[in-house]
């Protein structure tokens, strides 16, 4: 049997998709986007003649839902599947975006370069329970008109695990698509078989910008998934109880779902968010609040209810190191969202309410992942039954260690974590040195980055990819592309 959990009963998420409909339909949204509008209105939408609010009615709602996929596949650089959304399988991603890393060595948290994404690219590709890539943190030594787009070159260049990602311009888009084209060798490949996840946020409360919801639009003609970012901030700019956060959030990513499904009937989406609790001592959003995963998996109970694959931000912590804190808050919402069901879960990485990237950090979560999915896979009996004959072998050798049942089961029963974990008695951890938990880290991601092998992507697609981003650093004023030793 499968462990889950349940935060909501079938009448609170029927009357929570009730109260967001009706916020749909009467209330309505801001779209600042006019060919959007446009494009809503022609298949029903009402448009308020004096504040432009959208609204959607039943109908609308209705459609989106029936035509978006219940379940879609993701892919690797090299066309391998990765992701099969929407069937039960729980898998983790980095977290995305992060404007600063803590440097492993200092201590301190800083500006990152394109030689530190070079490196998490590597180390990312040697983390195996993380399917994903993520465009992890913005490097600072190219301007931010291109920072989008080199992110996900700098992926596709170095590594071969899928992306997930996002563009703060529709310029960025286009570029990202162009990437993503020449990896796959055509348009219609890259329908077929995707390779990047796109996030899309809409802004609390209701509310669409000019460039968000034109990224869904351009995505789901293009074929690219779309994961929804909702991020109502309970007590700031959303209701303070849970109950009426679940219900913006569920409004708002409703909205996408139909921006999309208007778009392209049969786009592929991700009911996700990233939601928070404010905290008005500090004036901050604290992600590894138990009331945040709170929400965050009961949006995912809303999303699996409609039938739909999800996406959470969880696993990530408001800590500024790799300290207690970042462990409790992390493990407690890897566990949490896996035993939601939450189909992709970003966060691992991720420290200071999403702002900055850990590399030693990655690697810690990358084992609790690890472990979290040996939960997942729960109890069952492995030629358990009957007993009486395993436990006369014990009684008769003293010890189970080189038996039969032991050999055909260990490795499907107990999860061994890597070297990160301790598990070495008190006089073995002195002998080797009396390692810190950052001291593993460093000797791990050290490792990975000297074990990482270029990717087997073609040279010529290599070649192709340096040239178009090349041509656009230009176009931002570079003379050439900072050097990407790592």
């Amino acid at each position: 049997m499968r462990p889950s959990l349940r935060l909501l009963d079938t009448e609170l998420v029927c009357r929570i998709l009730t109260e967001a409909r009706d916020l749909l339909d009467t209330l309505g949204l801001e779209i600042h986007n006019p060919s959007v509008r446009e494009m809503l209105a022609a298949e029903g939408a009402r448009i308020d003649p004096v504040t432009s609010r959208v609204c959607l009615g039943t109908p609308l709602v209705d459609r989106a839902l029936a035509s978006a996929l219940r379940t879609f596949r993701l892919y690797d650089v090299l066309g391998r599947e990765t992701h099969h959304f929407g069937t039960g399988t729980v898998s983790f991603t980095p977290g995305s975006a992060a404007i600063n890393i803590l440097d492993g060595a200092t201590g301190a948290i800083r500006p990152p370069h394109t030689a530190d994404y070079v490196r998490y690219v590597k180390v990312v590709g040697g983390l195996r329970h993380l399917a994903s890539q993520s465009t992890a943190f913005i490097p600072a030594d190219v301007p931010s008109a291109i920072s989008d787009s080199y992110r996900l070159f700098l992926s596709f260049l170095y590594g071969e695990k899928p992306v997930v990602t996002g563009a703060f311009t529709v310029e960025a888009f286009r570029v990202m698509r162009d990437l993503q084209v020449i990896v796959r060798g055509g348009g219609e490949t890259l329908r077929e078989r995707p390779l990047a996840v796109f996030s899309c946020c809409p802004t609390a409360p209701l509310k669409w910008s000019d460039v968000t919801s034109q990224n869904v639009v351009d995505c789901a003609r293009s074929g690219i998934p779309v994961e929804f970012i909702s991020m109502p901030l309970a007590g700031f700019v959303a209701p303070v109880t849970l109950v009426g956060s679940l219900i913006q959030q569920t409004a708002e990513t409703l909205s996408g779902l139909v921006i999309s499904q208007v778009a392209s009937a049969g786009a592929p989406v991700l009911w996700g968010g990233s939601p928070a609790i404010f905290d008005i001592r500090y004036e901050t959003t604290p992600m590894g609040a138990v009331e945040t995963m709170m929400i965050d998996c009961a949006f995912t109970e809303i999303g699996h209810s409609l039938g739909l694959p999800t996406q959470a931000y969880m696993g990530l912590s408001d800590a500024k190191a790799l300290d207690a804190q970042a462990g409790l808050e992390t493990g407690l919402g890897v566990v949490l969202a896996a035993l939601s069901g939450v189909d992709n879960v970003s966060g691992p990485g991720m420290l200071d309410f999403e702002a900055c990237h850990s590399l030693e950090k990655l690697v810690v979560d990358n084992e609790v992942c690890g472990m979290v999915q040996r939960l997942v896979r729960g109890i069952e009996p492995r030629d358990d039954f009957p007993a009486r004959p395993l436990f006369e072998e014990l009684l008769r050798e003293k010890h189970l260690l080189i038996a039969r049942h032991t050999r055909r089961h260990l490795r499907e029963e107990i999860a061994l974590p890597g070297p990160v974990i301790d598990r070495a008695n008190l006089a073995r951890w002195t002998e080797e040195g009396r390692s810190t938990l950052g001291d593993r880290a460093r000797r791990e991601i050290a490792r990975l980055v000297a074990a990482w092998q270029p990717s087997a992507l073609g040279d010529d697609v290599k070649a192709e990819l340096v040239r178009r981003m090349e041509s656009e650093a230009r176009r931002a004023g570079m003379d050439r592309l900072p050097e990407r030793d790592a």
